[in-house]
């Protein structure tokens, strides 16, 4: 299997990055996620890297070097996290839970799956083409998606969630796939810190007309541009599918010398510390080359 990953993240006008993160792969899967830590409730940054934490250990467990089912691990993976973060409530004994979306992407074999809850969202463009996006869980979409059927009201925020990881009724969660993925499509996972400032049209041309490297950083400044002094955090991970085979080329990430029981991740393993505000490529980049010098050792090992 072979990717390229570009993932960025900005604190913004916001005093803390609530958003968190990253991706995790095996010789044969690749799971690929973020989450944004909702305000108004504690410890957004918490709810957002416990969703994450739950779902790269569950993904370690699971993918032998594949997944059986990528729909239901999504699904399951997701609401194991929202129960995490009851327990999390309930063990300090908070008087509310920390909340947060989630949105998560898998690769495997040559296709692609999804699944979300809330309104961090998902972009698939395929050359020039928008293919697919995810339809947040807020009023604003519902209302879109019901038409004249069911008409809601103008006193209601149409931007207020109705579904989130740590909320007291069970989540919501959207699963799609498998969608058949073609050499050089882009995938974008994003938090609202983005795409509430940067639109659509905006973000598949960028996306279509230019290397993830350079369209994510671009997307990000611009977000934060738009969004002025009071900008929220803004979060982006992008993949370039390039093939389930393993080729010869350098460029982006191979699992070919993975063994079966080889797992990689760049989602922080544990909540000791806070997790810096700024997220930039270069501190991404020495966490990559960490998980390749072990991937490296444990292969010489087996020889």
């Amino acid at each position: 299997m072979r990717f390229s990953v570009y993932q960025v993240s900005r604190k913004g006008g916001r005093e803390k990055n609530e958003d968190r993160m990253g991706y995790c792969y095996t010789r044969d899967s690749g799971l690929f996620a973020l989450a944004d830590g909702m305000g108004g409730h504690p410890e957004g940054e918490v709810a957002s890297q416990l969703a994450l934490q739950t779902l790269a250990a569950m993904f370690q467990r699971e993918a032998k070097p594949s997944l059986k089912d990528p729909l239901r691990f999504l699904h399951d993976a997701i609401i194991a996290g929202h129960h995490q973060l009851l327990r999390y409530a309930t063990e300090r004994a908070l008087m509310d839970t920390p909340r947060t979306t989630v949105v998560a992407c898998l690769l495997q074999g040559n296709a692609s799956f999804w699944a979300h809850c809330g309104d961090s969202r998902l972009y698939l463009v395929r050359g020039d083409k928008l293919i697919a996006r995810t339809r947040d869980h807020s009023y604003t979409e519902l209302q879109e998606t019901l038409a004249q059927v069911v008409p809601i009201g103008d006193r209601v925020n149409r931007n207020v969630l109705f579904t989130c990881l740590g909320s007291p009724g069970k989540p919501v969660v959207d699963t799609t796939g498998p969608l058949l993925l073609h050499r050089g499509d882009r995938v974008l996972l994003c938090s609202d810190g983005l795409w509430g400032t940067v639109s659509d049209a905006e973000i598949t041309e960028q996306l279509a007309r230019h290397p993830i490297s350079e369209a994510v950083p671009e997307l990000v400044e611009r977000a934060l541009r738009n969004g002025g002094a009071k900008s929220d955090n803004v979060t982006a991970i992008a993949v370039e599918w390039e093939s389930a085979e393993n080729g010869t080329d350098a460029s982006g990430v191979s699992t070919l010398s993975l063994g079966e029981e080889v797992f990689a991740s760049t989602i922080q393993a544990s909540m000791l510390g806070e997790a810096p505000d700024e997220l930039d490529e270069a501190e991404i980049e020495r966490s990559i080359r960490e998980i390749n010098e072990a991937i490296q050792r444990s292969s010489l090992k087996r020889r």
